[in-house]
């Protein structure tokens, strides 16, 4: 009989006991209410709580969380966009009473102001300012949640905006422009190269004219030098300079018959090629020149003859 009455007593203990002592964990804080009403905040450890009498009301982590929020709203060119705003909050550890008391839905409330802050900037920008100006967002969802929810215990760390996303209509028109762009861009490039590679060829081939007209040049001024040389030499022998330009032709001519007789190959016909155009050739050549210096002799005393009457009609 005395051990069913010694069961019931040492459950009783053991709930006591049980209910006396509790643990906080780490970056945590512990409500304690008396009968209903607000006693103390308990942190990190092991604490005591009268049992039956006290009880824990609720636990608040003291950690950084983040709050995720999607808003879709309309740019200054009128283009729906969905923007994703990181919202990374704490409650302050000397403000635990607040944030536990004074508001209900800390989730909720941050949301209400990030739309509200979101959908009155965006509307004030152009799509492409969007991109450009997002930390300004994020700036101006910051100053406006620290204003709100420092009142209810909460310190507002960072505020983030981490994803732009337009409709999917302008997001596929901006890639062809974007694409389109790129695309102007290289057939400048292209025509540039192009235009390079035309004017280096120009100048490749002019710089290959004047080098081979500087080649033909040197090479008819080393013919005219060898010509004179020859000539000095046959008026050493008592032949005069007509006829010896005009053995120099024929020799030339010779030599030209002698080259195309090398060629296996050649379809060349030159014309006269009798035996007889040599000798030919050279008197036709010697009484050329006699009649030329002919000419030029009669001409010169004409022009004479005309000076000195000139000179006495003046007189």
């Amino acid at each position: 009989m005395g051990n069913f009455i010694l069961i019931p007593i040492v459950i009783i203990i053991g709930l006591v006991l049980f209910s006396l002592a509790f643990i906080v964990k780490q970056q945590t804080a512990a409500v304690i209410e008396t009968f209903g009403r607000f006693s103390s905040i308990r942190h990190s450890g092991l604490q005591f709580k009268i049992p039956f009498v006290q009880r824990i009301a609720g636990r608040l982590s003291l950690k950084i969380q983040q709050l995720d929020v999607i808003i879709e709203t309309k740019t200054l060119d009128d283009v729906f966009v969905r923007l994703k705003v990181s919202v990374q909050y704490m409650v302050i550890k000397d403000k635990v009473y607040d944030a536990f008391y004074k508001l209900d839905y800390p989730h909720e409330q941050i949301t209400s102001y990030v739309f509200d802050v979101v959908r009155a900037e965006v509307p004030k920008m152009k799509l492409d300012d969007v991109f450009v100006k997002k930390d300004d967002i994020a700036l101006a969802v910051k100053a406006e949640l620290n204003d709100a929810m420092l009142e209810y215990g909460f310190d507002i760390i960072k505020t983030l905006v981490t994803d732009i996303d337009p409709d999917p209509q302008v997001k596929a028109a901006m890639n062809r422009i974007n694409a389109s762009e790129r695309e102007k861009i290289a057939a400048q490039f292209e025509g540039d190269a192009a235009r390079i590679l035309i004017v280096e060829k120009a100048k490749a081939e002019a710089e290959s004219k004047r080098l081979q007209g500087q080649g033909i040049a040197d090479q008819r001024r080393e013919i005219a030098r060898g010509l004179e040389e020859s000539v000095e030499v046959l008026n050493k022998v008592g032949i005069n300079s007509q006829e010896a330009s005009a053995l120099i032709v024929v020799t030339q001519h010779y030599d030209t018959l002698q080259s195309i007789g090398e060629e296996t190959n050649t379809n060349l016909i030159l014309l006269p090629n009798s035996p007889q155009a040599g000798s030919d050739m050279l008197n036709n050549m010697v009484a050329s020149f006699t009649a030329s210096n002919m000419i030029g002799e009669q001409m010169k005393k004409s022009k004479d003859t005309k000076t000195i009457d000139k000179g006495r009609a003046k007189e």
